[in-house]
């Protein structure tokens, strides 16, 4: 096999001669197969053209210029839907679809500005920052050149300083870290709702998907003397593991790797599975979009085995589903049904986020009516 037929390669045309290098990509998208080379010569118009017919540019100038090359792409892309705006459908669920075909549309475009990275895991460009570290962090490894869209390095470089700098958790009186790739909980109205909850023990709990740790820290906060927290990505096993630590409760917290549960039974059973049963795009949609709710069925379904006779499972959703058309009024009722539990309590809370009271957001109309809930569930007897 030739250099220039290598799976998971990028190739181009360079001085005559085929080039080729390893392609990196997150949401484990295939190479472009369209490369030309480009630098700060090249106008924007002429580079939107060629992003919309699927030709990617591999960017030989400043990197700053790379920078400001997309940005100009995101605003003729914006431009162009200010033109060809169509009257709000009344169907909220087929706006969130054609929302959802938008943001993929944009995320396709943009992507189409990549960005070549030595084997040290420095970029040979001008002006270019130091990503080396940042790289690391998100599991990247000295070796061989690769190259990567500009956009997901700002991704890899935005998710550096969150975990740097953290996130302020008032629940917990510190911070969560969260890594690249592991979602950030910025949506903190869920965490009070665990915060003010009563414990049905103090004994045990199990966390299912931990993610960032930040509910398992909360329970451990709260006294809970033993927690096994699971999650079967091990970047966010990583992540929760170094959280606990900063927070002082990791002596309270067994992590494990499960897609679900642990062995066993427990009294206290918490989750926070994705809202949206849709298709994510990007390994980081895990954490909001859940196809066919195979973890929220999971979760309701295997808490007939794991939870204690006289347990009770706190399980945090949002009724967003219902309000985009995505999920019937009663289906999570009878789901719940369907599991052998009943609901034994529940708490609300109403978004603060800035979506929610965005009027511009073409979702508005069903984020404007969602509401946060804990659902406190028990087995049917």
């Amino acid at each position: 096999m030739t250099s220039d037929t290598l799976p998971g390669h990028l190739h181009w045309e360079q001085d005559g001669e085929q080039r080729s290098c390893l392609w990196r990509s997150e949401n484990g998208s295939a190479p472009p197969k369209k490369v030309l080379l480009a630098d700060d010569r090249m106008p924007a118009d002429q580079a939107y053209k060629l992003a919309c017919e699927g030709t990617a540019l591999l960017w030989q100038g400043d990197y700053h210029q790379a920078r400001q090359l997309v940005q100009a792409l995101g605003r003729r892309l914006e431009k162009k839907s200010s033109r060809n705006t169509k009257p709000v459908s009344s169907d909220i669920t087929q706006v969130f679809h054609q929302h959802r075909q938008a943001q993929a549309h944009r995320a396709r475009i943009l992507g189409m500005v990549l960005i070549p990275v030595n084997g040290d895991l420095r970029i040979p460009l001008r002006r270019a920052p130091d990503v080396k570290l940042a790289l690391t962090q998100a599991g990247v490894t000295e070796g061989e050149a690769f190259a990567l869209s500009l956009r997901e390095l700002l991704g890899i470089i935005g998710a550096f300083e969150w975990r740097k700098n953290g996130v302020e958790i008032p629940a917990l009186g510190g911070k969560i870290h969260p890594y690249y790739g592991v979602f950030s909980p910025i949506r903190g109205e869920y965490i009070d709702l665990v915060q003010k909850a009563r414990l049905p023990s103090d004994e045990l709990a199990f966390d299912i998907g931990t993610g960032t740790g930040v509910l398992a820290a909360v329970l451990a906060r709260k006294g809970v003397r033993r927690i096994i927290a699971t999650d079967q990505d091990q970047r966010a096993l990583a992540c929760a593991a170094d959280n606990l630590q900063r927070l002082g409760v990791a002596s309270q917290v067994t992590l494990q790797t499960a897609d679900l549960f642990p062995e066993g039974k427990a009294p206290l059973i918490i989750c926070n599975p994705p809202w949206l049963p849709a298709r994510p795009s990007s390994a980081i949609e895990y954490a909001v979009y859940d196809p066919d709710s195979r973890m929220l069925r999971g979760f309701l379904n295997g808490l007939k085995s794991h939870l204690t006779d006289d347990g009770e499972a706190w399980m945090i959703m949002s009724d967003l589903a219902e309000h985009l058309g995505l999920r019937g009024k009663d289906e999570l009722f009878t789901l719940i049904s369907a599991a052998g539990l009943v609901v034994a309590g529940k708490m609300d809370i109403r978004p603060r986020h800035g979506k929610a009271t965005d009027n511009a957001d073409p979702l508005h109309r069903a984020r404007s009516q969602e509401v946060t809930s804990l659902w406190r569930l028990r087995h049917h007897l």
